[in-house]
Parts: structure tokens; sequence; C-alpha cells
């Protein structure tokens, strides 16, 4: 039988549906509609394997309507046009059972398609349920997002996906011939990733390459046949973003476990390490900065060095490099102090350079004032004058306040030494 175990078994009612209880279990939020047939225009946000297509094609046999699926892989506006026609002359209007349009992908139609499907929705010719990996918030246009509401599913729990191996066994008439002992599934269920499509077919997969009726199906059988597990990482989706947040969080909150099981998920991913490291120099400004100027030296050293080695050496660096920046101390004065002037300059717009460290490379610059009355530091005592440099609107605005670690204790120190009425800590 060439149909793919995932599709054999696919539920059709909701009694028989796994997972996803916050949304289709007793107290589930689309648990009413569908049973009364009020359905409402939806966006099913998930991962793969979570049921997206499944819930859609339940909805539609639980209220009985006729049901139009589109992928939006290979779906133009024409193709759209068509179905909505199709769906139209099939109740549309007159039938309070309209027909339902199931877009597969709905976050890769561009907009142009996005928007000839709002017509459609908004006069109840169909009721749209789209799928998407992706955060509707960035993929779905407003018009269309605005008339639909988004449910999210979840990766399938540990309990979720051993009811669906033992689903598999139960009620597939292919597995049902053979003697399946399913002795271990620890290596299933963390080869899945939450994924209930790829658990099935990494299960069938362990099936039908073992000789026999007789099978065993242990965690050393399965990683022996999958040879490497491809791990769940979009590096143009939102796994990408959610996964440099987490790391950089983990860095900024100074727990180097936590950072270098990131690092490795975005290496195991095949993250560019080019950004991995990019991200590295900006944290040690950001969230390091004087409390250890060491630390964007060695971030530096780090992105020059991973794009001369790349990988696989190159995660030995970023290692190094993560682990050294999440142990440092941590401050982000340098950070808000650009933050601070930069609104300040929003807020005050072009204040005049005052005269006397104006730059005076002509006569008439000089005539005009511009440089007179500037001490130079060097010819004081400790290389230091009291000069105002700020313009007058603003004079004595402090904008760098360092923090407390030792090195910017001492930074501290020398400000209040030097600026005592101005550095006022």
């Amino acid at each position: 039988m060439n149909e793919p175990l995932a599709e054999r078994i696919r539920p059709k009612t909701l009694e028989d549906y796994i997972s996803q209880n916050h949304l289709v279990g007793e107290q589930g939020s689309l648990t009413h509609q569908i049973k009364n047939g009020i359905i409402p225009s939806l966006i099913f946000w998930g991962p793969p394997g979570t049921g997206k297509t499944t819930l859609a094609n339940i909805i539609a046999n639980e209220s009985e309507r006729p049901f139009y699926t589109l992928s939006a892989i290979s779906s133009g506006v024409k193709d759209v046009r068509e179905v909505i026609n199709k769906a139209k002359q099939s109740g549309g209007l007159f039938t309070a059972k309209n027909p339902i349009l199931f877009i597969d992908e709905i976050h890769r139609f561009s907009k142009s398609q996005q928007d000839s499907l709002l017509g459609a929705v908004e006069k109840g010719w169909v009721t749209l349920i789209g799928a998407t990996t992706e955060n509707p918030s960035f993929e779905v246009i407003p018009a269309l997002l605005s008339r639909c509401q988004v449910y999210v599913l979840n990766p399938f729990d540990k309990n979720d996906l051993e009811a669906l191996l033992h689903r598999a066994l139960e009620t597939d008439s292919v597995l049902k011939s053979k003697n399946i002992d399913l002795k271990e599934t620890e290596a299933l269920l963390r080869l899945s990733g939450g994924d209930g499509r790829k658990l099935l077919n990494i299960f069938e997969l362990i099936v039908n390459s073992e000789e026999g009726n007789k099978i065993t199906v242990t965690n050393d059988l399965v990683m022996n046949k999958v040879q490497k597990n491809t791990v769940l990482y979009d590096k143009t989706g939102e796994q990408h973003y959610d996964i440099i947040s987490a790391f950089i969080k983990s860095i900024r909150g100074s727990d180097p476990n936590a950072a270098v099981y990131w690092l490795a998920r975005m290496i195991e991913g095949g993250e560019d390490v080019k950004f991995i490291a990019r991200r590295l120099v900006i944290l040690a400004s950001e969230d390091i900065g004087n409390a250890n100027p060491t630390a964007l030296v060695l971030a530096n050293s780090t992105f020059q060095a991973v794009n001369t080695i790349g990988y696989p050496e190159a995660r030995i660096i970023l290692s190094q490099c993560t682990t050294y920046l999440a142990s440092s101390p941590k401050s982000n004065a340098s950070y808000a102090a650009i933050k601070h002037a930069q609104q300040a300059v929003r807020e005050t717009g072009d204040l005049s350079v005052p005269l006397p460290i104006r730059n005076a490379p002509t006569r008439l610059m000089k005539d005009l004032g511009y440089g007179q009355g500037y001490n130079y530091a060097h010819d004081h005592e400790n290389n230091f004058v009291d000069f105002e440099f700020l313009p007058e609107e603003i004079r004595g605005t402090s904008f760098y306040k360092p923090g407390d670690s030792p090195r910017e204790k001492a930074l501290k120190d020398f400000l209040k030494k030097r600026w005592k009425d101005k550095y006022d800590f």
C-alpha cells in the first residue's frame, strides 16, 4: 500500500482527534462551535504535524459542509477565484452552511492572492480555514486577519505521541498484519520533535525496514535506522527569531548552560555562522559593555575566526565565546547612554556646537570666534580641565551612568573625581 501511515489513520471525527484539548477538548474553545455548526473563518497556527489539516477536514465533516482545498504552494489568484465560484454555486448565499475553503500554508500566499479572498470571506460565500506554520501577525494581511479568528495548535506532548502510536497499532490493517512489540518509545518520541506526522513516518520506516512479521521496536533499533534527526529549525521563520531570542536572553541572564543549548539548536539547524557571531558582537557591547571590555574583543575575534574556519570547527569557537559572555559581569550602561542621548537629540533638535569646541581651519572662522576659549586638556594637571562640552540648552545633562561591577566602579570613581558636580551617581 503506497498511502503513508499518517494518511491511513487520519481521524475522521472529533472523538478520534488526538491532542489540542485547549481547542477541541470538553471545554475547548472550538468544541461548542463545531458541534453547533457555527464556524467562523479561522486560521490555525502551529508547527508541522500538529493536526491543522485534519482538524479542518473534521470541521467540514461534522458541520456537513462542502469542502474545498487549495495549497498556497501551487495555487494562484485564478485558482482561488475558480474555487470561490464553485463554492458560491454549491451554496454560499442560499444556505447557512456555506462551503469551507481550506488553504494550506496560507502564509505563502502573496498580498494579491490574499486580497482575492477578502470579498468571499466578508460576504460569507465561503468560510475560510487557513493553516500556517508562521506567525500570522507577520504573514497574513491585516484586512484578512481581522476577518478570521486565530487558534494556536501546540506540538504533540509525550502522551499525545504515545496515543498516536497505539492508535496506529490498533487501527491500521498493515500494522495489524505484523507482530509488532513496541518495547521502547523514547527514541521515537525524541526524534519526532512533537510532530505527529514525523513520528508516524519514522515508525513506518522502522517497521518496513525489518524483515519478517515479528518486530521488536527498541531505542537502539530506532537510532540505528534513523541516522540523523532533522532538527525543527526554519532559518527564515519564527523558530529563527524565537531561538536567537532565547540564546541572547540566556547569555544576558548569565546562564551558560541554557545559552550553549540554544547555540546547539541553531548549529544543528544549520544557522548561518555569521548571524550567530554577529549577535554575539552586539551582545558583548549591549549587555556587558564596560563591565568587561574584553568581552567585545573576544566577540569580535570570534566573528573573524568563524568566518575564516566555518563549520564544523566553528562551533567550538562559538561555544567558547558564548560561555565566556554568559559568565561575564553584565552592564547595559553604554546601551542606555546612547538611547538617552538619541532621545535628547530628537527632543531638542540640532543644537549649536559651542564656539570653543568648533573646528577653526580658516581665518574667517577664527575671526568669528570658532575655537576661542578652548582649554587643551593635556596642558593641565592630570590631563583634565573642567569644561562644558555640551550645548548650553542641555548643559550638565548626564547620559552615561556606570553600573556597579568592579570595572565600572573604577570608571565611576574616575569620573567623580574629575566631574564633582556633573556626575552625581
